[in-house]
């Protein structure tokens, strides 16, 4: 890929990042089977689709999150928990870039010859959809408010996601995709967009009125 590859991405990285992607893995597994197998659907199966992502970025401290908020009897708006309204984001992103990072790679496109900003538009693009799929299913919000919500949502994380990546890339630590540290790295984007996401995520719930304690 055009991105920069070089050794300036320190070496203790890469096994961290391999022992955090298994236990990544890992608990996606473990919530996947608990929502599928052991009975414990949320109000739609998009929720079901976060719930499972949000283990893939992250990793261990989603099961701590699950088992505190997993029950929705008592949610029937469809709303998420305050503390986890940020996951539906989260794991569109997370989505996006497993889909959105080969897909790039392998067509070879860039643009002023870096690969990046190819990347950052189409990760951007997958997560808006997945994101109106979500309000539609969960929330029955009309097409136009779902896509300016989704939107909303994408352009706020990626003052995290985005601006991380440029920032590895100008610090030229930005590993190749075939690399577990990009995947760790990536994983550690997510989790910043959701921190910038959330004033924005929090913002549109109550706007809608959804917001939940």
């Amino acid at each position: 890929m055009d991105m920069p590859m070089n050794d300036r991405v320190p070496d203790w990285v890469t096994p961290l990042a391999w022992v955090f992607l298994a236990l990544s893995l890992a608990t996606a597994a473990v919530i996947a089977v608990d929502v599928l197998l052991r009975g414990h659907r949320q109000r739609t199966r998009t929720l079901d689709v976060v719930w499972i992502c949000s283990g893939l970025y992250l990793g261990p401290f989603a099961l701590l999150l699950w088992r505190r908020h997993r029950d929705p009897a008592d949610r029937t708006d469809g709303a998420l928990p305050t503390a986890v309204e940020g996951l539906p984001g989260g794991s569109a992103s997370a989505l996006a870039h497993l889909v959105g990072v080969p897909l790039v790679v392998a067509s070879g496109l860039t643009i002023a010859g870096i690969d990046l900003w190819v990347m950052i538009l189409v990760i951007g693009a997958l997560a808006i959809a997945l994101l109106v799929v979500h309000e539609r299913a969960t929330l029955g919000t009309p097409v136009g408010t779902a896509a300016f919500a989704a939107v909303l949502t994408v352009l706020a994380f990626d003052v995290g996601m985005g601006g991380w990546m440029v920032l590895l890339h100008l610090a030229e630590l930005m590993p190749p995709a075939s690399e577990g540290a990009f995947w760790f790295l990536m994983q550690l984007g997510v989790v910043l967009g959701l921190v910038t996401g959330y004033p924005v995520v929090r913002w549109l719930a109550e706007r809608r009125g959804v917001a939940t304690a």
